[in-house]
């Protein structure tokens, strides 16, 4: 199966962004919760000194772009050479 780059680019970038939208609500609605559940995603790394959150409007639109933008690139490149591999 041949993946499409354009389609998987735009699936990879729409469901980064989904995930970070959520990802901003759930860090609004429960700091705490989600600050121990990232200090358990980076293998218990210490995080305590980065105690504040900068959820300013700018850092949000930021964050979403930059994030979605990088995910589409990772989405072109994997199809890429998905192709190239399955070619072989």
């Amino acid at each position: 199966m041949k993946h499409n780059r354009m389609a998987t680019a735009n699936a990879a970038g729409a469901t980064t962004g989904v995930v970070f939208i959520a990802c901003r609500l759930l860090v609004g609605l429960f700091p705490d919760f989600m600050f121990t559940a990232a200090q358990s995603w980076f293998h218990g790394v210490e995080l305590t000194r980065l105690t504040a959150f900068n959820l300013t409007p700018a850092s949000f639109v930021w964050g979403l772009i930059s994030s979605s933008v990088f995910a589409w690139i990772v989405g072109y490149l994997f199809a890429y050479f998905y192709n190239m591999f399955v070619k072989k």
